[in-house]
């Protein structure tokens, strides 16, 4: 009887909510019998549905500061990475910095967020805010550190990228073509509301918009929330979490809140009452604003990187052309006097649902175990 080839999946670090973490549970819900493998794991900290799916750690997580603060393990997650071997007939490596470095026993295929931003574009990624030692400690390490991550992707054997701009991406820093397939949008919509109400009561029956990042430099929430400091008449809520929250709670004035690890029916219900999403960041790709799309809510979005790809101006999106304070308020003024399709906008956002990508990424897996049926 012929052995059914074995898929598993690896990720970086399952240390917080964001786009990637969804997408490994679309990989898992593709290849359900697959073990998940990370460097580290904080189930308190991620998305709920991973407690119910089989994880393996490196040994870097024994050592629970780390789980609570992946970025101070930088000069140890290199190691880690290598140190991890999975055994299967094909690795899915969900990454955008280490998991392409983990090794594999067979076929390994990388579904690339973008080569390590942190190293090639930290300016940007960091922004102005890094600590003296993280600074530091990138420059000390950076020449390792390009040299591992190009001897990683040299060890794949095909690239996936999330969008064109990671492909060519991809192609500059590692000299590897790749395919693109984008990333399903979150199935919040299919969450049945939970009210909030506290946030029912701050609003008071005031039209607000919303906000969901990660508070981090190049995410530019603290333009989104300059804007609004603006226009005290407004009312923004922000839903995120990240090495720049206290500093934006500290700026955030009384019309805007700040939220962070809230449970996905409250997320449906914020999506469901507000008047349109802000993305104001620079985005390979950008979940959020699809998320709000099957929504039927509109987004701002920068006309930049992966919101080029995903968005149709004036039919899911307005967009600006720079992630400034003034740009953002022109850009609310044009929302509050449009008129939107609710219907056509749903119809885009399905065009990237999760069923999609599954069928994608199983043929894609089939297609390098030699059209075999994987589990």
């Amino acid at each position: 009887m012929t052995r059914r080839p074995t898929v598993a999946i690896a990720h970086d670090y399952l240390t917080q909510r964001g786009g990637a973490e969804r997408v490994v549970l679309a990989m898992a819900a593709a290849f359900p019998e697959a073990t998940i493998h990370t460097t580290v794991y904080d189930p308190d900290a991620t998305f709920p549905e991973f407690r119910d799916l089989r994880i393996e750690t490196s040994w870097l997580n024994r050592i629970g500061f780390f789980r609570r603060h992946h970025r101070f393990a930088l000069p140890l997650l290199p190691l880690a990475a290598s140190a991890t071997r999975i055994d299967a007939d094909l690795v899915l490596a969900s990454s955008s910095g280490w998991a392409h470095g983990f090794r594999s026993s067979g076929h390994k295929v990388v579904y690339c967020y973008s080569p390590a931003r942190w190293l090639y574009q930290s300016r940007r990624y960091l922004g102005d805010n890094a600590s003296r030692a993280e600074s530091l400690a990138l420059r000390l390490l950076r020449p390792f550190l390009v040299w591992w991550d190009r001897r990683a992707a040299r060890s794949a054997d095909a690239y996936v990228a999330i969008s064109s701009i990671v492909q060519d991406r991809i192609l500059s820093e590692y000299d590897r073509t790749s395919v693109v397939l984008p990333a399903p949008r979150p199935n919040t919509v299919d969450r049945p509301s939970v009210p909030m109400p506290e946030i029912i009561h701050w609003l008071d029956g005031r039209p607000f918009e919303l906000c969901i990042s990660r508070l981090l430099p190049y995410k530019n929430v603290g333009a989104v929330i300059q804007a609004y400091a603006e226009e005290p008449h407004r009312r923004l809520v922000v839903v995120g979490r990240g090495p720049m929250g206290a500093e934006l709670r500290a700026a955030a004035p009384d019309n805007v809140c700040l939220l962070e690890d809230i449970a996905d029916g409250e997320i449906a219900w914020l999506y469901r009452q507000s008047r349109a999403l802000i993305a104001i960041s620079h985005e390979d790709f950008g979940l959020t604003p699809l998320e709000a799309a099957s929504f039927g809510k509109p987004s701002i979005v920068l006309r930049w990187g992966g919101y080029m790809e995903t968005m149709i101006e004036h039919v899911t999106a307005l967009f600006v052309e720079d992630p400034s304070a003034a740009s953002l308020r022109d850009a609310l003024a044009q929302l509050d006097v449009r008129e939107w399709d609710v219907e056509q906008i749903k119809e885009h956002a399905d065009r990237y649902d999760e069923s999609v990508f599954v069928e994608a990424i199983r043929e894609l897996v089939k297609s390098h175990l030699g059209g075999a049926a994987a589990r």
